[in-house]
């Protein structure tokens, strides 16, 4: 979403006296009154019902959402991205639309130079942070992803929330993403998996989650006008496909489309991507709502466009846009018939059909205290499995109790952990551990209070802990020099609206890291930072741990993980390259046009196995305190139905998780790379304990995407399987001789 200013509305939010906004109030609050269709009726039904007592004005009124994210509020605003007003007349509950993605945002209100923001919803709105999203990712288990989501969800309905942003799933085309941290990876399977797991989680606190941003929105860098240019196959192969499945496991009530063109075409006005594949191929019942301005004129109802979000209630126009699409402009084109009323009314009963499936008019918020520890263990149990553990030379991991003395150097870790900034910030309850730091524009770097430091104290008590800062390389050197082990914690701030200039780690980091390694043979490194970055002090190092932006209880995390309390069991949901040579785009795109077809469908992993590239660390990798082997491969096939099973034992000494993975290889090269990801489970083995797991291949894993047909093509013929620890590490293998087949898109 873009806020490019939180504080604009207040001005003419007072010279206009809030009149539009107060006639379609009428009252403060939706009027806790008995629904006026009855709950024993399908979503569908109801909203049929509903939408024959309306009026034009009444379903206009549902079309657009007015930005309250201000300290001022209209009647009935709460401080949300997103508010309509309740239409109590008709028993219609406002709709109050928030960020969210790891967590409830409330919206920070810049108090001036050198002073900490004070927020739209003051302390009351602070929330519970989860692990970035790309760490609920890594933990490969959708039921964290589920946990998390019911989580948020839950906060969000205290708070009077009852629409959610949250359900990003862009694929990580560009690591350098200033927002790859709340994505959930490179691979459709993965990210669908977590996604659909997320929205099911939010939804089933009676708030609806809204998936984005629709579609092929994968770099910040001019992403208010850069078009990304992709072929069709290519993009249902990929991009796309992660959107279908993830729909199709989550049901989330709305789509957000994004800022961006694809193939020159504004998302938010594409009738190919909202009505030919979104609603035509895929019968999406939901509705389709803007990113926060971008809007492109009354005609993008026709195009597919619902609902236009963060109207400025003094200028009628959504935040960074200079069209006020939704407002007087559509109801004149609906007056002249270039815009139908039906249209009009299929807008409407799209937004009423998910508020009924939802639960937004049954089970209206009601707001009350959070259960902060409760939460704050969701969150942890979250981050310990997203942790990944990459390197342990010489078991240097766990530390053990034996350990005399611990140097803690850099990334405030004394004090807590970073989080990612943007609308994704989640302010902590408590505040920051230290104070916020203002970024660009109207994004803060929060460290979220939670200290890896005092957690080591705990769990290592006979230990002489000391902290450093690190921005002395030598002084951090004679610390680590004289302690057993030592603990580099090293950051990479990212966030919404800014895409980092490469893969290095910011602030001279590298150098402190090679100084600690010269001094002493037993350092660890633990990363906390929004996407892949370059480790030339890799074999410098003992040990590596990847902890992302890990969230409320971050710190206790890493100290869990550190300590053997918890045996690491996070897999990537990225590939880590060596550096930007092995990129498809070495130097990101600053043009205005950015061109996926380099790459095309062969995104992340698939894009390394097709040029042969030896990455820094391949996507699926993780190690762990224990070891697993695998066996009895069997493969069942009819038709173009594929299931495979075998068996996954514990071989090591402690209990742990582990993660096989699925993949399947295309027949005569037709793919768009040597393998796909097609399908994985965390399974929890004490030692020596073994699990049959079976894992069912969706037949759109082992087709192509005819654009001509308009079909998912399965060819005939002999598919290898492969089942293994990583994209790059497979311990067993077979094939499935696989009917053609024909399947509707």
């Amino acid at each position: 979403m873009n806020i490019k200013d939180l504080t604009f509305g207040r001005r003419q939010l007072r010279a206009m006296g809030l009149t539009a906004l107060a006639v379609a109030c009428a009252s403060s609050a939706f009027a806790q009154q008995a629904p006026t269709t009855p709950p024993s009726l399908t979503a569908d039904e109801r909203a049929e019902q509903m939408l024959k007592q309306m009026s034009l004005k009444d379903m206009h009124h549902m079309v657009q959402s007015y930005n309250t994210m201000q300290g001022q509020q209209p009647p009935g605003g709460i401080g949300t991205a997103g508010y309509v007003p309740a239409l109590d007349k008709l028993g219609i509950p406002a709709q109050q639309q928030n960020d969210a993605g790891i967590g409830v945002h409330n919206y920070p209100l810049d108090a001036g130079p050198g002073k900490q923001p004070n927020h739209v919803r003051g302390e009351q709105g602070n929330a519970t942070p989860l692990p970035s999203t790309l760490a609920v990712a890594a933990s490969w288990n959708p039921q964290i992803a589920y946990d998390g989501g019911r989580m948020i969800g839950g906060e969000a309905h205290a708070q009077g929330i009852n629409i959610l942003l949250a359900g990003g799933i862009n694929l990580t085309r560009e690591p350098r993403d200033g927002r790859t941290f709340e994505y959930l990876g490179e691979d459709p399977l993965l990210a669908a998996r977590i996604d659909g797991a997320e929205i099911r989680g939010i939804q089933s606190q009676h708030v609806i989650s809204t998936i984005k941003h629709y579609a092929v929105n994968d770099q910040e860098t001019n992403r208010l006008t850069v078009s990304s240019n992709i072929d069709e196959r290519a993009m249902r192969e990929s991009d796309l496909l992660a959107f279908e499945l993830a729909i199709e496991d989550g049901h989330p009530g709305s789509v957000m489309c994004g800022y961006n063109k694809v193939n020159g075409v504004w998302d938010c006005s594409n009738n190919h991507l909202l009505n030919e594949i979104l609603k035509g191929d895929w019968k999406y019942p939901g509705w389709v709502m803007t990113d926060w301005g971008a809007d492109h004129g009354p005609m993008d109802a026709l195009s597919g466009t619902d609902q236009v979000s963060g109207i400025d209630v003094g200028t009628g126009l959504s935040i960074g846009s200079t069209s006020n699409s939704f407002g007087d402009p559509l109801l004149q084109a609906i007056a002249k018939g270039s815009i139908p009323r039906s249209r009009l009314e299929d807008m409407v009963r799209r937004i009423l059909r998910s508020m009924y499936a939802v639960g937004l008019f049954d089970f209206p918020p009601v707001t009350k205290a959070l259960d902060a520890e409760a939460d704050a263990l969701v969150s942890q149990r979250a981050a310990e499995q997203g942790i990944v553990l990459l390197k342990n030379e010489q078991g240097q991991l766990p530390l053990q109790g034996a350990i005399k003395s611990v140097a803690i150097i850099g990334g405030h870790a004394d004090a807590g952990v970073l989080s990612g900034g943007g609308s994704a910030q989640v302010w902590p309850i408590g505040g920051p551990a230290i104070p916020a730091v203002k970024g660009p524009d109207w994004q803060w770097k929060v460290y979220d209070p939670s200290s890896p430091m005092k957690a080591l104290q705990k769990l290592l008590p006979n230990a002489k802990i000391s902290y450093d800062d690190g921005s002395d390389p030598t002084r951090a050197a004679a610390l680590a020099k004289s302690s057993d082990v030592t603990l580099v914690f090293a950051t990479q701030w990212t966030c919404e609206g800014v895409d980092v200039p490469n893969l290095a780690l910011p602030d001279k980091q590298d150098a402190l890291i090679d100084a600690i390694a010269a001094a002493t043979p037993h350092s660890v490194v633990v990363l906390e930072n929004g996407g892949p970055v370059k480790m030339p002090w890799l074999s410098k190092v003992s040990a590596v741990v990847e902890a992302w932006f890990p969230g409320a209880r971050g710190g206790e995390a890493i100290a869990n993980v550190l300590t053997g309390k918890i045996n690491p069991s996070g897999r990537l949901p990225v590939t880590f390259p060596k550096d930007e040579t092995q990129l498809p785009r070495p130097v990101i795109t600053n043009e205005q046009q950015v061109d996926y077809n380099i790459e095309g469908a062969a995104v992340g992993y698939k894009w390394f196995d097709k040029k042969q590239l030896e990455p820094l660390f391949p996507f699926g990798f993780g190690l762990s305190y224990s070891s697993f082997g695998y066996s009895n491969l069997h493969v069942n096939n009819y038709g173009a139905h594929v299931t495979v099973s075998f068996t996954v034992t514990n071989t090591g000494s402690r209990a742990g998780m582990d993660t096989p993975q699925l993949y399947v290889g295309m027949p005569q090269g037709s793919g768009e790379a040597p393998r796909r990801l097609a399908g994985f489970e965390k399974v929890s083995l004490q030692p020596g304990q073994s699990r049959t797991v079976t894992l069912t291949v969706d037949p759109r894993l082992l087709a192509v995407f005819d654009p001509q047909a308009h079909r998912w093509q399965v060819a005939a013929g002999s598919y290898p399987l492969q089942v293994g620890h990583s994209s790059r590490d497979f311990a067993l293998s077979g094939s499935a001789t696989v009917a053609a087949a024909s399947i509707a898109p």
